[in-house]
């Protein structure tokens, strides 16, 4: 299912840039949690190179993975919505 990011996660996008670390350099500083603002939580996940979150929306939990590439666009306003699926 298609989400429309908020300014939330656009923030974790901003600081994500912000830290100028190529996917091999947040791979060595893997984490699950790194970032927790508002409904998100998630960081770095090294197996699957990606950034993984959780979010909890209408007492549901949802996941969804970025890459670097998304976060960046996301960050320029180039991509608006992450495909999120209901966690199992």
């Amino acid at each position: 299912m298609q989400y429309e990011v908020d300014e939330k996660f656009k923030t974790i996008c901003s600081q994500i840039v912000s830290s100028k670390k190529s996917e091999k350099e947040w791979a060595e500083n893997e984490s699950d949690d790194m970032f927790q603002i508002g409904n998100y939580e998630g960081g770095f996940d090294a197996t699957e190179m990606m950034f993984c979150f959780s979010l909890h929306v209408g007492g549901k939990e949802y996941w969804f993975q970025v890459s670097l590439d998304d976060v960046i666009n996301i960050h320029n306003g180039k991509k608006s919505n992450v495909e999120i699926e209901l966690a199992r």
